[in-house]
């Protein structure tokens, strides 16, 4: 309220000085008293033409859009523009931080490995992440105040979105393969915000899951059936010793190949929950892949010549010999059970030009076909079950070759084409081989039949 007393004295001052002014100038011509009320009007006019010109000033910059300062005056239009200009000021800031808050906002959004797109009340996109966009095959701009139903014309979804109340998520499949969840929520005046999430490895690992669940129990089972009926007939029957030698061999046979299967699960759960295998600890391989040979030859029984070429001596692999001998013996033991009699298996090593190791064991056994190829290392997977039992295979010992490998930093290669042999390839990094020096060198390779 600086203002309201200078104003009253101005105006009081401008009326005083006026009047004195007209009552001379009136005396002059013998009106006196109408000269005085005459000055004093223009007195009291002269201070509302000059509020008129500040205010005309104040109003000019309002209307101009308030970018510069306010003018500056002393008076009642001086302090209005100042406090207008202050609160416009305070606003702009406000507004700019708002504006702050709600980008930081987006660009979290942003980074969520979870789509957001949000709907007007007619259905079109008002704002989409990078994510949806990806997810849903929109464009972020372009595709800005469309009908999401013109861009999205799959039924299923088309009928939920119309139904008016989403209280549970729908699996939305997209072209290319990917399995969408989708969730739907209202907010405001009936807009909505659709949330999309990539369930594509989910819901392969469940399925992978429940697949593997349903192989164990029928792995299991058809050995636990055939010892419960033997133990029946044992138990129920008068058996000669001969027979009773049988069934006590058979059921031997069942118990070994659930001891087998049991072993096999345990080791491919202590893979996966194992830490990496550490880098610094040598494994020499010559020594290791002529265990792997002389295990074979032994399987073979004479079956099959197995040759080896050893490597260099001194050849070393970084890891945990365990799981390499494990590896490298699942590999040489399905090449002697699916190689027929007088076929020829044989183990190598090689290093790559780039520095990788390649261990491989190669077979003339009766191959594998191509569409087979891609799933070989999953679980409890059989080219021919039946005859996958008759040898004593579990079906899991490809997925254990891959999950060590894998451990390793390598891969898992395979060649095989029907009736002529297949050709398995440990790859192991450069990082994880070396060259020892040694005194003396090793055979370059042994024959045994």
């Amino acid at each position: 309220m600086t203002w309201l007393l200078p104003r009253l004295l101005t105006s009081i001052l401008a009326m005083l000085l006026g009047g004195l002014l007209g009552a001379v100038a009136g005396a002059v011509i013998g009106a006196g008293g109408i000269g005085a009320m005459v000055g004093a009007g223009i007195g009291v006019a002269a201070v509302e033409l000059r509020d008129a010109l500040r205010a005309r000033q104040l109003m000019r910059w309002l209307r101009d859009g308030s970018d510069g300062s306010a003018p500056r005056d002393a008076g009642l239009w001086g302090e209005l523009g100042y406090r207008i200009e202050r609160a416009l000021r305070g606003r702009d800031q406000a507004l700019a931080a708002e504006r702050q808050r709600l980008d930081d906002f987006l660009s979290a959004i942003q980074v969520s490995p979870n789509g957001v797109l949000l709907l007007d009340a007619d259905d079109q996109i008002a704002w989409c992440s990078v994510v949806a966009a990806d997810h849903l095959g929109l464009d972020p701009r372009r595709d800005l105040h469309q009908p999401i139903t013109n861009l999205l014309r799959m039924p299923a979804f088309v009928a939920w979105l119309q139904q008016g109340s989403w209280p549970e998520p729908i699996m939305q499949p997209m072209p290319g393969g990917t399995l969408l969840q989708l969730v739907l929520r209202s907010y405001g005046d009936r807009q909505k915000l659709l949330i999309s999430q990539d369930v594509t490895e989910r819901q392969r690992a469940e399925s992978m899951r429940r697949d593997f669940v349903a192989n164990v129990s029928h792995e299991i089972r058809t050995p636990l059936t055939v010892l419960s009926g033997f133990v029946e007939t044992m138990a129920s029957l008068p058996l000669s010793t001969a027979e009773r030698g049988r069934v006590v061999t058979l059921m031997q046979q069942q118990t070994e190949r659930m001891q087998v299967l049991v072993a096999d699960l345990l080791q491919l759960a202590q893979l996966e929950g194992s830490p990496r295998p550490p880098a610094d600890r040598w494994v020499a391989l010559p020594a290791l892949l002529q265990r792997v040979a002389d295990d074979a030859r032994r399987l073979s029984a004479g079956r099959h010549p197995i040759t080896l070429d050893l490597p260099p001596a001194g050849t070393e692999l970084a890891g945990l010999e365990a799981e390499l001998h494990s590896a490298v013996a699942n590999l040489a033991t399905n090449a002697v059970r699916y190689t027929p009699d007088g076929g020829a298996i044989h183990l190598g090593w090689a290093v790559r030009p780039d520095g990788q190791g390649e261990i491989s064991v190669r077979d003339s056994g009766i191959g594998i076909a191509r569409e087979h190829l891609p799933r070989l290392t999953e679980r409890f997977y059989r080219v021919d079950g039946s005859r996958s039992r008759e040898t004593g295979g579990t079906g899991l010992g490809l997925s254990i070759v891959k999950h060590v490998v894998q451990r390793h930093g390598g891969a898992l290669e395979v060649d095989s084409t029907p009736g002529e042999g297949s050709r398995f390839r440990l790859l192991l990094p450069a990082a994880r081989v070396r060259q020892a020096v040694v005194p003396a060198t090793a055979p370059l390779s042994t024959t045994a039949s």
